[in-house]
C-alpha cells in the first residue's frame, strides 16, 4: 500500500512539473506572474519532490484538473466571445500593455504624488494661525 502513496504522489508530482512547464509565463509581470506563482506553488507543496506524500490526494487532483482546463483553454473554447474587447473597448493587447509591471509601478507613483498633494494640501496648517491650546 505505501509503495502505491508513493507511486500516486510521483505521478502527480510529474503531471504538475508538465503543467508548470506548458504554463506561459508573462516576462511583463514581475512579481504578478501566474505562470512563476504556479511554479513556486507546486515547489512548495511539492518539498520532497515524487516521494511528497500529499495530505489530501482528491484536494490535489483537482486543483491540477482545474488548472490544466484553464491552460488548455477550456472555458475560452467553450464559451467564445464575440468581441476581443472588454466592455471598455480595451483590446487584450491594450490591457496587457496597460498591466505590465513598469506601467503599473508608474500609476503607483503617480497615485503616490496625488496622495502626497492631497495630504500636504488638506493637513499642513494656515502659517499665520494661532498657536493650538493645550486642555488641562
Amino acid at each position: 500500500m505505501h509503495s502505491l502513496h508513493i507511486k500516486m504522489s510521483a505521478t502527480r508530482y510529474r503531471r504538475f512539473l508538465k503543467l508548470c512547464e506548458e504554463w506561459p509565463r508573462d516576462e511583463s509581470k514581475k512579481g504578478r506572474d501566474l505562470g512563476t506563482f504556479l511554479r513556486q506553488r507546486v515547489a512548495s507543496a511539492f518539498r520532497e519532490g515524487e516521494n511528497t506524500q500529499i495530505s489530501d490526494p482528491e484536494k490535489c487532483d483537482q486543483m491540477y484538473e482545474s488548472l490544466a482546463r484553464i491552460n488548455s483553454n477550456v472555458y475560452k473554447d467553450n464559451f467564445p466571445r464575440a468581441k476581443d474587447t472588454s466592455f471598455t473597448g480595451v483590446t487584450v493587447e491594450e490591457c496587457r500593455m496597460l498591466l505590465a509591471t513598469g506601467n503599473m509601478q508608474q500609476m503607483d507613483e503617480e497615485k503616490k504624488g496625488l496622495w502626497k498633494t492631497l495630504m500636504d494640501r488638506f493637513s499642513s496648517k494656515p502659517e499665520d494661525a494661532p498657536p493650538e491650546k493645550t486642555v488641562k
